[in-house]
């Protein structure tokens, strides 16, 4: 009996803009089977996206246009269908029927002016003969097995009523309202916290078991394919450098980049000095070859570890010191206004009585799923939401009493990095001058020539050049406004830098990158850090202290790998198990017998 479901052969897809054609996929093949998961990784632009919107024949054209190539569709009946082939209107039949997508975004897959409960029916009753009130049953039933809570309630709520990994739940129901033999979901939990990202990929296992679906997981991180998938392929530049097996991909990588990819993870079980990147595996030479340094991911890691007491010692030396900032009793509540006159029925207790103190030196790890009050408490400090009660000591000095000019020199020594680097950055402006704009309203440097090689200076020191200043901010991938938000930060010579999420967005190479450069300039400069994200891996890597967040309140604080070894409350037990580790030992041996 015929297993596939799906093959690609020698596709390749071009994107065609000014007179200059971009490869975007290469002459790729692989074939998909029935019951089966295949990964596909790699970095942002390496074409993963692409593939999978060749495969949906969704590639907006103009500029894209799938160039050569076929894509071989096994129906249920044992005929062959080539995607490319059929017309649009022949497709139609396919596309949400038999081949389904989740998408990257749930907030811009999802259309803002129908309710949630409308988007799924008007699927389903495009593909099925069905009545108006069946396909309304059937759409709560969906949002069920979704385990979207008060199916009832949320058919007829908007997107933006509800949270991300409700979005993205409404989006996984939509794809399976029409029991599909392929799912192609591009990304479906990068932005999610681990507790919501961990439901969502049992959610799809199971979906998988019950419908024998094959899918095609799009991801750049190696974790969740470890624990998802059955075969992996790994692009890089259009191309598929690898491909077999989770257990071989694993055990016994071949390509460097792979290699790359799977070391620039933060490990769970032990520190690094650095983390190492795709770089350090491979070199590209001036004709643009790829040039791999053999070494494997185990030689290359094992001068790297810290030793328990290295660690002892250095924290000895920072908790031995005056508390840089004291944080009191902290409350932040936001109103809840209602009814015609505006008048305040309840407050969101953002933050909730909440005390710490952050040393000089040190990196204090805030950590919790979206909505605990983590990224408030970091704008809380600066005074960019106003307390309701509690004290906030800097230097042993009231930061809640400071008036104008006072809390001007304080953002001077204290800043933030935005979560969101696209839109803390000005579009109109280009990014030499954004750096600079600080220095000029703290009156940095005697002049604005100074001060422009002053951010030379910074563009190379976060790995960016001096030839970048003239750029605007769409010129640029995520990673590199990243480093352009953490230039901008140092542009005033700061003391203590909040980093909200900064690195939430990220590829795990780009990641491990910024991760590396935040530690350097900490070196460096004598910062303090506070690191706020909901990825628990990476603050404990980062770390030297934790703080795990909930509903506004502390739930355990203490020293970052005691909590991962010993978690005292339900919840960080809870928040640890959910990481997705992509540990060797967790993945099935298929040639044991």
């Amino acid at each position: 009996m015929n297993n596939t479901l799906l093959e690609f052969k020698n596709l390749v897809t071009e994107f065609h803009t000014e007179g200059k054609v971009v490869t975007a996929v290469n002459n790729i093949s692989f074939t998909l089977n029935k019951g089966e998961t295949i990964g596909i990784v790699g970095e942002s632009g390496s074409g993963k996206s692409v593939t999978s919107l060749s495969a949906m024949r969704l590639v907006p054209s103009p500029p894209g246009k799938i160039a050569a190539g076929e894509i071989l569709f096994h129906k249920k009946d044992g005929d062959v269908v080539d995607f490319l082939k059929i017309s649009e209107k022949e497709m139609r039949q396919y596309r949400g029927n038999e081949i389904a997508m989740i998408f990257q975004e749930p907030m811009t897959s999802l259309n803002p002016v129908f309710t949630c409960g409308d988007q799924v029916m008007e699927a389903i009753m495009l593909h099925q003969s069905i009545s108006q009130s069946e396909a309304k049953e059937l759409t709560i039933k969906l949002f069920e097995e979704v385990q979207l809570p008060d199916p009832e309630r949320i058919f007829s709520t908007y997107p933006h009523q509800i949270s991300g990994g409700q979005k993205q739940r409404v989006m996984i129901a939509m794809a399976m309202s029409c029991q599909p033999s392929v799912l192609v979901a591009d990304e479906p939990t990068t932005a999610l916290d681990v507790t919501v990202q961990k439901t969502i990929l049992e959610l799809m296992q199971n979906l998988q078991k019950e419908h024998d679906m094959g899918i095609l997981f799009i991801t750049h991180d190696l974790g969740v394919i470890a624990e998802l998938a059955d075969k992996v392929v790994v692009m890089y530049n259009g191309n598929i450098v690898e491909q077999g097996s989770v257990w071989d991909i694993f055990n016994n990588p071949q390509h460097p980049y792979t290699k790359g990819l799977l070391a620039c993870r933060p490990p769970l079980d032990k520190r690094y000095k650095f983390l190492p990147t795709v770089g350090d595996f491979m070199q590209t030479n001036d004709k643009g070859e790829n040039i791999a340094n053999d070494i494997t991911v185990e030689d290359f890691t094992k001068d790297l570890v810290i030793s328990k007491a290295e660690r002892n010692k250095k924290q000895k030396l920072l908790f031995a010191q005056e508390p840089l900032l004291q944080i009191k009793n902290l409350k932040t509540y936001f109103p809840v206004r209602n009814g015609f006159f505006g008048g305040i029925t309840d407050y969101v207790k953002a933050v909730d009585d909440i005390s710490f103190d952050v040393y000089t030196g040190e990196t204090l790890g805030l950590v919790g799923e979206s909505g605990c009050g983590k990224t408030t408490t970091g704008r809380t400090i600066l005074r960019l939401n106003e307390p309701t009660f509690g004290q906030m000591l800097y230097k042993n000095k009231d930061i809640g009493t400071f008036n104008e000019q006072e809390l001007r020199e304080f953002r001077k020594e204290v800043q933030i990095i935005f979560q969101d680097p696209y839109s803390s950055l000005n579009p109109r402006m280009t990014i030499g001058n954004a750096i600079m704009e600080p220095m000029q309203v703290h009156a940095i440097l005697a002049n604005d020539e100074e001060r422009k090689k002053r951010v030379e200076e910074l563009l190379e020191k976060v790995s960016l050049g001096a030839e970048y200043f003239n750029r605007y901010p769409h010129e640029f991938s995520g990673g590199q406004r990243q480093r352009i938000g953490i230039a901008r930060a140092l542009a005033v010579n700061p003391k203590f830098i909040i980093c909200d999420e900064s690195v939430s967005a990220l590829d795990v190479s780009v990641q491990a990158q910024v991760l590396n450069l935040l530690n350097d300039l900490k070196q460096e400069f004598g910062l303090t850090y506070i690191f706020i994200s909901h990825d628990l891996s990476v603050v404990k890597y980062m770390s030297d202290r934790m703080v795990v967040m909930q509903n506004g309140k502390i739930e355990e604080m203490g020293d970052a790998d005691q909590i991962y070894l010993q978690a005292k409350t339900a919840y960080t037990k809870r928040l640890i198990s959910a990481i997705p580790e992509g540990r060797k030992e967790n993945i099935k041996n298929p040639y044991k017998v």
